[in-house]
């Protein structure tokens, strides 16, 4: 190591508050576990050694590491190993606490800066394939110079690091266990969902990988064009999303047959939870999918300070049972488990499957027909990247909106009846509309609100949809998924849909003075289903 690292890492601790940048996107906590100092040289605590080395990567690059174990892995025995890719712009003492308690109960922990973060070499890659390449190197790494065991091997991370493990899972055999918490299935659907630019997300994703590391001229370029609208390049980033979206690697997991447990956040701002449930439900071997209120890492954050913690509790009942081989229970509980965004305490609800989840269905007809015009905010929006799903987490406080004041030439509006009994709503709501615009391209954003008696609207998802290429004045069917959910309508209260065509999380295409038809023809009605289930 040379005295300049050496050096740098000593610091790291006192320059880690430069990492709040990193939280609206990937990373998103701020890394308050600067809080814990970070060792400059071999410790102890607790049982525990703690040291920082460089890695080999793929290509010849550095990695910046650090490898916590039990203080009498000496190499006389074997520990069950765990590698931890750091979240997107969070220096590698991230997970320390954690590493800590996984290395009292045995493991030996590597955790590491991915390249282009940091002190790691190279260019920021987004889990492109010399990053997975990376989780390679680092487990052949662990298994030469600490006590790890080859046949106990798992990979845990949060937000990148989530991703770069289900990612690695298709192609390291070695990988038996894997934890995402807060990560992506479909990079692509999770950042471009209805052919919408996640503005908010994706901005923040760029400006705190430029603080904290050195973007690839790759990235660079493709970030530019999906911020621009340059739709000459659209083919180009699906397809660069594509080959860092796990889900398109499904069959290579499957085969690989890890044991994989996911997490994700119901107000999940970088990746809704749509896009992980149905990669959950096409994974083969052993699984388990937890997801609960709050927003992208929100969940998570409480344990990286070593905090209770639910998410990093079942992270590790998870390892245990699948390296250790721990009879602990967790394999035989329902394998999904969901937390109502307005339940008071954690009563999970246990289900079979995510397909499982809505017991039934109400179907809401969106009669008449409704005029609005574009390019106006209505004030009907889902909210800010982070803050808001925040607030819903803590304080039970979604982005609300009065909805009998929302002004009807700028936005569509479609409420039910006061509901008598509590409606409980599980699952993905879904919109089929016909839509007829006067220019050839537009946005429309649609929010389905829980409204209470003085009319005031809390916000239970929502989701965008863009078209392009349409001929004007000719009808068109909209077939919309919104972000899934969980939430229970108090009774009294009646659902409202709004759709508008504005909202500063996402890019709009709508040219100036458009106009937006919604109509339900007797041919093709359209309505919005409700998935209700939930288990009292």
């Amino acid at each position: 190591m040379t005295p300049a690292r050496r050096a740098l890492r000593a610091t790291t601790a006192a320059t880690v508050s430069a990492t709040v940048l990193a939280g609206a996107a990937f990373g998103l906590a701020p890394s308050v576990q600067a809080a814990t100092p970070a060792p400059t040289a071999a410790t102890a605590t607790a049982g525990t050694s703690v040291r920082f080395v460089d890695i080999p990567g793929d290509g010849g690059i550095t990695l910046a590491a650090n490898v916590v174990a039990p203080a009498d892995a000496d190499g006389s025995r074997r520990h069950p190993l765990v590698v931890l890719p750091t979240s997107w712009g969070l220096p590698q003492i991230e997970y320390l606490a954690q590493a800590r308690k996984l290395a009292e109960s045995g493991y030996v922990v590597v955790s590491y800066n991915p390249r282009g973060f940091w002190q790691s070499g190279g260019r920021i890659e987004t889990a492109g394939p010399q990053d997975i390449a990376d989780v390679s190197k680092v487990i052949d790494w662990a298994l030469a110079h600490t006590a790890a065991d080859p046949d106990h091997i798992g990979i845990t991370g949060l937000s990148y690091g989530a991703g770069i493990s289900l990612l690695a899972a298709g192609f390291d055999k070695r990988i038996k266990a894997v934890v995402a918490m807060s990560g992506w299935a479909d990079l692509t659907d999770s950042i471009y969902s209805g052919r919408t630019q996640h503005a908010q997300a994706a901005a923040a994703l760029g400006a705190s990988g430029t603080v904290t590391g050195r973007p690839s001229e790759e990235f660079q370029q493709t970030l530019k064009d999906f911020l621009g609208s340059n739709l000459a390049r659209e083919k180009d980033f699906i397809a660069w999303g594509t080959k860092r979206s796990p889900a398109t690697y499904l069959d290579k997991i499957n085969t690989n047959g890890a044991a994989i447990m996911m997490g994700n956040s119901w107000g999940d701002s970088v990746f809704p939870a749509n896009q992980s449930a149905t990669f959950y439900d096409k994974l083969t071997g052993p699984k388990r999918l937890e997801l609960r209120p709050g927003d992208h890492a929100t969940a998570e954050f409480g344990g990286l300070l070593g905090l209770p913690n639910d998410t990093w509790a079942h992270a590790r009942r998870w390892l245990d049972r699948y390296l250790k081989g721990e009879r602990n229970g967790i394999d035989t509980e329902q394998p999904v488990q969901l937390l109502s965004r307005t339940a008071d305490g954690d009563d999970y609800e246990g289900y079979p499957s995510w397909s499982a989840v809505p017991s039934g269905e109400r179907r809401i007809p969106l009669d008449g027909t409704q005029r609005i015009t574009a390019n106006i905010d209505s004030g009907a929006d889902g909210g800010t990247v982070l803050l808001s799903g925040l607030l819903d987490q803590f304080l039970k406080i979604p982005p609300l909106v009065s909805v009998p004041l929302l002004p009807r030439w700028f936005a569509a509006v479609w409420q039910t009846e006061r509901y008598a009994q509590e409606q409980r709503i599980r699952g993905t709501v879904r919109l089929h509309t016909t839509v007829t615009s006067d220019k050839s391209s537009g946005t429309a954003v649609a929010y389905l609100y829980d409204v209470g008696p003085l009319g005031i609207g809390k916000l239970i998802t929502n989701a965008p949809v863009t078209f392009y290429d349409r001929t004007p004045g000719t009808p068109f069917g909209v077939d919309l998924e919104l972000f899934s959910t969980a939430y229970d309508v108090p009774a009294g209260h009646r659902l409202a849909l709004v759709v508008d065509t504005v909202d500063p999380l996402y890019i709009e295409h709508n040219p100036g003075g458009a106009r937006l038809t919604f109509s339900s023809p007797d041919a093709d009605p359209s309505y919005l289903s409700i998935p209700l289930g939930g288990k009292r």
